[in-house]
């Protein structure tokens, strides 16, 4: 490893890379001055050749540290069960998997020193720095008896080497944060990035004029819907920047409009703001602030910077449009407030009135032509009841809560831009603080409605089974589906705070999720039922006989399942018709056989065969590898459910009716029998069918007649 250099991006440090060079004494420069162009981790060799990525580079530690023994393991076996679990480390960064992760290490660990073997293996290396790298959320388990082997099994590899370790943990780890810190700068590249350097606290990406510790963010949905999946955007980049700033979010309902909110939705938001992980500070209501709100519009009354309109609607759009004065812009001050109180008691004149802001009717940006800051609404409220009969426009409350409530930060989609001047302008004439605005672009997704006005025409048209429906862009619908919340987080932060309006296939955000789901997911077996065609073996076992093997055979932590063999197999026609007489098959998880007769009905289908095993033969010579069911009353019944896009446009417009693109084909159910294993799975689990794809658990085993029901994740390779 002589004058071999190690690079990496700075806020990307590949701590096991770190920790297994350093245990086993490397002599490997760590190249400071490449580290800010580096986009992944890399080992460049004296002679320019180069290794990339942590797992790569981490093998080949293992394989070349003379002074460690066994560090890759004393033969075949053991590297294999060593690449096993450096591969699995990933999963610990996984947010919501990451204690179940514990947990199979846990159990796994019970009665053994080290994951592989005898000895300190790059197996250890790898899991021990994936948790030491979470920070703080390890350490809080550490202090806990929840996993009392595994973090036996750490503590003493931190006893054994705690000089080295603890110095890298210090140099590469954040602590309290688990988020890993900027590599140490060589002199040249400090003196590079001096003015950088003089502002610490200055992250990588920007909110306007913000300081280290007093950025404060708020998440404002409004509860007239389930919160989708463009909303999990705006949450999320909340979460980011306050993580980043070591600020706080407060989670706020803006309910002013009672014709369309409900608790219902309050209460599904909260469950869905805590399933993508928001730490909030606390939950506040638009709501909370109507007094206050209503004195600041008789307060710009009585300063001439609003009035009372009792305009038209379509008229007043009309006027907005021309750019025309309302007749009644120039009201007294007197006049106003006389139909201000009518407003206020919901009467029949007041309900021909709103209160309008006094801007600038001949502005060239629309926005500003005297926007409407109150309207009647006779309506009950979901929290208020019928208290008051005038609700706050968002255009006029978002400015003023922001305000009250210190938000120095609000995130608001590219959608608004046109607004943001409004924005400023309502702050001025309330001569309240401003508040700083940063945009982030809509997420758009194809076949793909985002608009919580038509999805409910959806739930209320019965055309889905409610809003959890896993056709659904909701978080309770994705979620269902079999999308794991770290691949919707990693999804959206690899778009960062782009501005940029983009139509997105789902693909990319599905093979995010394949590539969580797939190191960990059990295999199961299922067999189409219609059609279903039995493979006799006249030399099969005359009696069952049950093998246990693993559930998964790169990942002991999926445990185990029970084969039975029999002499005679089920299989699917498909597969039975692509046989030929005399051909040799591989029978997966048992070995060869070989078809000596085939059996068809008069249309030329299918219906039996017959052949004999040949378990010495070998499966690289076989086209076909085939999957199977033995022929016993064990096995479960199933119900295989597969989902299409709700629309048939990629992309509607505004004036599209959606009722003119509704999809009438979204959903198809096929019965298949499975291995007797599935009477285990429990409601959100997520497996995947050997040849068939993966599939989450959406009601599990509860009696022979009912059906176990599945449904199809998609997995990235083709839209759906």
């Amino acid at each position: 490893m002589d004058g071999m250099k190690l690079s990496f991006p700075p806020e990307n440090p590949p701590l096991s890379v770190i920790v297994a060079l350093s245990l086993s004494a490397s002599p490997v420069t760590i190249d400071s001055s490449a580290a800010a162009a580096a986009t992944v981790a890399s080992f460049v060799f004296s002679d320019g050749r180069q290794l990339s990525g942590t797992t790569v580079l981490l093998r080949y530690v293992g394989r070349s540290a003379n002074k460690l023994p066994g560090f890759y393991g004393h033969d075949a076996f053991d590297s294999s069960q060593i690449d096993e679990w450096v591969d699995y480390a990933s999963v610990f960064s996984s947010g919501s998997e990451f204690e179940n992760a514990c947990g199979r290490v846990d159990k796994y660990l019970e009665c053994r020193t080290f994951l592989v073997g005898h000895s300190l293996s790059i197996a250890d290396v790898a899991i021990w720095s994936a948790l030491a790298g979470t920070g703080q959320r390890w350490e809080s388990l550490r202090k806990s008896k929840k996993y009392q082997s595994l973090v036996r099994w750490f503590n003493s590899i931190l006893d054994e080497y705690s000089e080295l370790l603890n110095k890298v943990l210090a140099t590469y780890v954040k602590k309290g944060s688990g988020k890993p810190v900027a590599a140490p700068k060589s002199k040249d590249s400090q003196q590079a990035t001096k003015a950088d350097a003089q502002d610490k606290s200055k992250p990588e990406v920007d909110l306007p004029e913000a300081e280290i510790g007093k950025v404060r963010l708020r998440f404002a949905p409004e509860p007239s819907g389930y919160l989708h999946i463009g909303h999990a955007k705006a949450a999320l980049l909340n979460k980011y920047f306050a993580e980043r700033y070591q600020g706080e979010v407060i989670v706020r309902f803006d309910d002013t409009n009672p014709a369309k909110e409900s608790s219902e939705f309050v209460d599904n938001l909260v469950k869905d703001i805590g399933t993508l992980g928001i730490k909030y500070e606390k939950v506040t209501y638009t709501s909370d602030y109507f007094p206050e709100l209503m004195e600041m519009a008789e307060k710009l009354m009585r300063e001439g910077k609003a009035y009372v309109d009792d305009t038209p609607r379509e008229q007043m759009q009309k006027e907005r449009m021309d750019g025309i004065d309302s007749k009644c812009r120039n009201h007294s001050v007197d006049e106003n407030l006389k139909l201000w109180k009518e407003m206020i008691k919901g009467s029949e004149r007041g309900l021909q009135c709103c209160v309008r802001g006094k801007f600038n009717m001949q502005d060239p940006n629309k926005a500003m032509r005297d926007p409407v800051y109150y309207r009647c609404n006779p309506m009950s409220h979901h929290r208020i009841g019928e208290k008051y009969k005038i609700y706050p426009t968002y255009d006029f409350a978002c400015p003023f809560v922001d305000s009250l409530e210190g938000i120095t930060h609000a995130l608001r989609s590219s959608e608004y831009h046109d607004r943001n001047a409004q924005y400023f302008k309502v702050l001025d004439d309330m001569g309240m603080r401003q508040v700083q605005l940063y945009e982030f672009s809509r997420l758009n997704l194809v076949f793909t409605l985002l608009s919580k006005r038509k999805l409910l025409w959806f739930v209320q048209s019965k055309l889905v089974d409610g809003w959890d429906d896993p056709r659904f862009p909701t978080v309770q619908g994705i979620v269902r589906r079999g999308l794991k919340i770290e691949a919707l987080i990693q999804f959206i932060l690899e778009q960062g705070a782009s501005k940029n309006l983009n139509l997105m296939e789902w693909d990319k955000l599905w093979s995010i999720n394949k590539r969580i789901i797939d190191p960990v997911c059990p295999r199961h077996t299922a067999v189409i039922a219609e059609r279903r065609v039995l493979f006799t073996l006249t030399d099969g076992p005359d009696e069952p006989f049950v093998r246990m093997i693993p559930k998964h055979k790169k990942f002991e932590g999926a445990g185990e399942k029970a084969t039975t063999f029999t002499k005679s197999i089920w299989m699917e026609e498909a597969d039975a018709s692509a046989i030929s007489v005399g051909e040799e098959v591989t029978l997966m998880d048992w070995g060869n056989a070989i078809v000596k007769e085939i059996t068809k009905d008069e249309e030329g289908h299918v219906t039996a065969l017959s052949g004999v095993l040949n378990l010495q033969g070998s499966v690289k010579t076989t086209k076909l590898k085939l999957t199977w069911l033995p022929d016993t009353n064990e096995l479960v019944n199933l119900t295989l459910t597969e989902f299409d896009y709700l629309i048939t446009k990629k992309k509607l417009e505004d004036d599209d009716e959606v009722a003119d693109f509704v999809n009438p084909n979204t959903k198809k159910e096929t019965l298949a029998l499975g291995d007797s294993n599935m009477r285990n799975l429990k409601c959100g689990d997520v497996i995947q069918l050997e040849r068939k794809g993966y599939f989450r658990c959406d009601v599990p085993f509860v009696k022979s007649s009912k059906p176990i029901v599945l449904f199809s994740i998609p997995d990235g390779r083709a839209a759906k």
